[in-house]
């Protein structure tokens, strides 16, 4: 059992200024949330203590292997001298995979390029923009403008650029409302309500009713979405794609595991054939689809999140969500979840469809989280390292003990 303090977090800020020049280390501050990319409370621990105000630039480094909790490392911004600051005397080693972002200078280019697209409509800034998040999947900022809202400013990394692309596409859906957008970096109206990370069973159901409404109207158009640059997890290329990573990882894997997986990419070409057969076409995934994604209330709900959106069967997004709710919810959900589908296309086999796709979802995580690690840099991978190894084990598992058999024969059953 993890002790009372496993999950702290001490962090320990870098500072440089806005030269890049090394200034000096602060002392360590106790953060009042674990979670290492969420800057918000640490910028206001380091404002309340030390009275200074930081930009924080990016993860230097961190105690633990993964997180959350343990000793963590930043660098930070300051815009003017700062006294009594601890000597330092590591390298600040350049990766060209840095992000913009986590350049000194960065959030601020971003911050001005929010300014002008406020600018453009009339607004401007109306008090101190607040750092909210900063990782290598995102930097996130508040921003109150002069009309008394806060607008959000999101900056991406390359394999999330498509998100403004997306979010504009589906303007006429329950989705945030673009004010600009420029490559890896947007600008979003607010969204009224609450973050929803604990709604209930029956908002649950209107989220998937929302959900199955938005991707109905893009179901065999994926060549479309391909056009605009987002993944491709449909048969051909996720086949291709998971085949190279288990080549990559394979001596990471005990046997048993290795040999599982390798006799599911072996088969499927057969099983992708057999979802097909079951009457849902392909089509636009939203790719990280959990309740904490959505923001209002049971009776106005807006999808966030669109970065992880891709080109797949719909029903990829199912397993996520109901592996993220309560454990009384996932019969009725499920349920639900069938009713409506076939309500938009009534012979199609759901049920056998999302059965099917279980594995390929879980293995869908695996190749999602080596993206990541392929194209961050090396001071990150403590967010993502163990992710890929242990989605493949889970997929192992799965086909292995709860889903091999059955699949097996469903797929004998139709495909001889």
């Amino acid at each position: 059992m993890d002790s009372p303090d496993s999950a702290r977090r001490t962090a320990t800020l870098l500072l440089v200024d806005a030269a890049g020049v090394v200034l000096g280390a602060l002392l360590p501050i106790e953060v009042a949330t674990p979670w290492w990319n969420d800057i918000a409370p640490l910028v206001r621990a380091v404002q309340q203590r030390d009275g200074l105000h930081v930009t924080v630039l990016r993860l230097l480094g961190a105690e633990r292997d993964a997180g959350p909790g343990g000793a963590v490392w930043y660098l930070a911004q300051v815009s003017r001298p700062v006294a009594g600051l601890r000597p330092w005397t590591g390298l600040l080693n350049d990766d060209p995979l840095r992000l913009p972002y986590a350049r000194v200078g960065g959030p601020q280019a971003d911050l001005d390029w929010a300014s002008s697209v406020l600018q453009a409509r009339g607004l401007h800034l109306a008090g101190a923009p607040e750092q909210i998040r900063t990782w290598n999947l995102s930097s996130l900022w508040r921003l109150p403008t002069s009309d008394g809202s806060e607008v959000w400013l999101k900056a991406v990394p390359p394999f999330f650029a498509h998100e403004g692309t997306v979010i504009d596409l589906l303007a006429s859906h329950p989705v945030p409302r673009l004010l600009g957008r420029d490559g890896p970096r947007v600008l979003l109206a607010p969204v009224a309500g609450e973050d929803l990370y604990e709604a209930d069973e029956s908002t649950c159901k209107a989220m998937i009713d929302l959900l199955v409404e938005l991707q109905s109207h893009w179901l065999g158009r994926g060549d479309e979405l391909a056009a605009l640059g987002l993944p491709d997890w449909r048969g051909t290329a996720f086949t291709a794609k998971l085949e190279t990573l288990l080549e990559r990882r394979a001596a990471e894997l005990v046997a048993e595991d290795r040999g599982g997986l390798e006799a599911f990419v072996q088969r499927l070409p057969q099983r992708f054939a057999a979802i097909a057969g079951c009457g849902l076409s392909e089509g636009l995934v939203h790719g990280d689809f959990h309740r904490g994604n959505f923001r209002g209330e049971s009776t106005s709900l807006t999808l966030l999140d669109w970065g992880d959106s891709g080109i797949g069967h719909p029903l990829l997004d199912q397993a996520a969500f109901l592996d993220r709710v309560p454990a009384a919810f996932v019969g009725p959900l499920r349920l639900h979840w069938t009713q409506v589908w076939q309500r938009v296309q009534p012979r199609a086999e759901v049920d056998r469809a999302a059965a099917l796709l279980a594995p390929v979802a879980a293995a869908r995580q695996a190749l999602i989280y080596q993206h990541f690690l392929d194209n961050i840099e090396a001071s990150e991978h403590p967010y993502h390292r163990h992710d890929v190894v242990d989605w493949l084990q889970r997929t192992a598992t799965m086909l292995r003990r709860h889903h091999g058999a059955s699949l097996e024969g469903q797929l004998k059953e139709k495909t001889g």
